[in-house]
């Protein structure tokens, strides 16, 4: 026996239902979407919209005036033709011999059929007896008795010794209902009493004539909507089109075709805004052309004094390694000199290193040597690196790495260049505190932020930061020896990743570097695993226990400490957190 077929089919009616809601609202958001981004439509329906409001009041108000018209001048007609006919009436009545019942009744018919042609027309015609008339045993005569029940009760009671009266009423008719109008006055019947004299009057050729008059201008309002839709339409179209054209041309600038231009035609204030546009376009181009080659000069500028001083800083390097290898031997001044001079030889190079990879990003020569690694060992390899600069500064690191791997497609050597100047960055301007370094990843990306503890830096410094040779504080020493290059080739390294390199200060609050790069190729951002603003409720530095010691007797001497440096890991390796300390107090770590 088969299942009824209304709980099967419940689940599969509620599917379409939920199909047909989201066609709804695609269309829905199609046509808002429509509306947004296109002019000529807003403007062709505010204008047809308030075209029609003003036809539709417009023709409401001509339509009551017409029908007001038409009713009335037909009523005074009929007023007018009633009080003749009634006062011909009277005169027969007044000039009859008629005295027996019968002769009266004989009377009233004759009247009543002598009066049902007006000049207007026919027209019905009834002879009531008036309201509290008695005695004389004549009833009532009519042209058509059924249409006697449209004197209403309280007309006759107006009529009676009121003078002429009239009523509107509604005629029933084979074709339906028909508009009319009742018009009452009282008459004397020798030796029968006061009578009254009722004409019905149909309006229904003043009802055809409204009609007529009402769908002529119903035809004239809809022709006259398209008109005004068409008018609209063309203007818009003369209006917009050249606003639509200088868009895309805009658009053409902005992606390098700079010989795009607007076609110019006629005199009007369309060609002339062609015409200033397209001469802003020559302008733009001009400036353009301009700026590339002075930046190309700049770029070959600066590349071939790289290369050209590095021939006299190699001569300089090889009498500076003598000197300095023999600087034992000189007078304290003297042997003070060499080290300056060694010293600076050191940061010339790296300064005319950072100026040829800055020439090569420019120039886009600069190449990727990408390969899938786990981001968290490149991380590792720059916190050794940067370890013994914290340990002369007196701060000490923490790093915190997640427990799964951070493999990314990346370029070990850019990635590792970048995270060491941001480590060293803040280790120079941690003044002594913490540099928090933190490792996050999900499906699409991996980030590394480092944050310090020391000045901070505004927000405006922040938007700042990665600028060529600038600082926040231009008579702050470069402690560290930099060029002032390094975070401007970290944030052109983490582009050439196709991520990104952000900034975050404040005064007194430190500041955070976060550096966050796809995981593979092509994929394009739109976070990251890591929050850039630490929360201002942000957890304190933990607590560290030891890992192992190192006899301090081994260790060389070195300045005295304000912190530590440690490891804090939660890798599931623990072999991968155990960083080698060649010049650095006892390794910690916080699991």
């Amino acid at each position: 026996m088969s299942a009824p077929p209304g709980p099967a089919l419940a689940p599969r009616r509620g599917a379409w239902r939920r199909l047909g809601r989201a066609r709804v609202a695609r269309r829905l958001r199609a046509l808002t979407l429509r509306w947004r981004s296109s002019l000529q439509l807003r403007v062709i329906v505010s204008t047809l919209g308030l075209g029609l409001v003003a036809l539709a009041l417009l023709g409401v108000y001509v339509g009551d005036r017409m029908s007001a018209g038409l009713f009335e001048a037909r009523r005074d007609q009929v007023l007018a033709e009633s009080a003749r006919s009634t006062q011909q009436a009277q005169d027969s009545l007044s000039a009859s011999t008629a005295s027996t019942p019968a002769d009266v009744a004989l009377l009233l018919e004759d009247v009543t059929n002598a009066q049902r042609t007006g000049g207007s027309g026919e027209r019905d015609v009834f002879l009531l007896r008036a309201p509290g008339q008695a005695g004389f045993g004549v009833g009532a005569t009519a042209s058509d008795l059924t249409l006697v029940e449209l004197v209403t009760r309280e007309l006759k009671q107006a009529t009676a010794g009121g003078g002429q009266q009239w009523q509107s009423v509604a005629i029933p008719g084979p074709d339906g209902v028909e508009p009319g109008i009742v018009v009452g006055q009282d008459v004397e019947v020798p030796t029968a009493g006061t009578y009254q004299m009722f004409f019905l009057y149909s309006l229904q050729a003043e009802q055809d004539r409204l009609d007529f008059l009402l769908r002529t201008l119903g035809f004239a309002a809809v022709a006259l909507v398209a008109l005004l839709g068409g008018m609209t339409w063309l203007v818009t179209r003369r209006t917009v089109h050249p606003v639509r054209r200088a868009a895309h041309v805009a658009e053409r600038l902005a992606d390098g075709h700079l010989s795009e231009r607007m076609a110019v035609h006629g005199q009007d204030e369309m060609a002339t805004l062609a015409r200033s546009f397209n001469e802003m376009a020559v302008s733009l181009q001009d400036q353009i052309h301009r700026m590339e080659e002075l930046s190309t000069l700049q770029r070959r500028f600066v590349s071939d004094v790289s290369h050209e001083l590095r021939t006299p800083l190699t001569t300089i390097r090889m009498a500076g390694e003598v000197i300095h290898g023999a600087r034992d031997e000189f007078e304290p001044a003297v042997k003070r000199s060499a080290e300056l001079l060694a010293t600076q030889l050191d940061r010339f190079e790296d300064l005319l290193a950072d100026l040829l990879e800055i020439s090569r990003f420019d120039a886009g020569a600069a190449v990727l040597d990408a390969e899938g690694r786990d981001v968290r060992d490149i991380v590792l390899q720059a916190v050794d690196n940067v370890i013994p600069l914290a340990a002369r500064r007196g701060s000490w690191l923490q790093v915190e790495l997640p427990d799964e791997r951070a493999d990314a497609d990346v370029d070990p050597r850019r990635v590792e260049r970048v995270l060491r100047n941001l480590l060293v960055n803040g280790v120079e301007h941690a003044d002594g505190s913490t540099v928090e370094v933190r490792v996050g990843v999900d499906a699409t990306a991996v980030a590394v932020t480092v944050r310090d503890h020391g000045v901070g830096m505004t927000a405006d410094e922040a938007l700042h930061v990665f600028d060529r040779f600038w600082r926040a504080d231009p008579a702050r020493a470069r402690t560290t020896g930099g060029t002032g290059l390094g975070l401007a080739i970290s944030l052109e390294d983490a582009h050439l990743h196709g991520g990104t390199l952000e900034a975050w200060g404040r005064p007194g609050r430190g500041a955070v570097f976060r550096l966050t790069l796809p995981r593979r190729a092509g994929i394009r951002l739109s976070g990251s695993p890591l929050p850039l603003v630490p929360g201002p409720d942000a957890p304190a530095v933990p607590d560290v226990a030891p890992l192992r010691s190192t006899d301090p007797a081994a260790l060389p001497e070195l300045p005295p400490m304000t912190g530590e440096i440690a490891i804090v890991s939660n890798a599931s390796d623990p072999a991968r957190t155990d960083v080698r300390l060649d010049h650095a107090p006892p390794v910690r770590r916080h699991p």
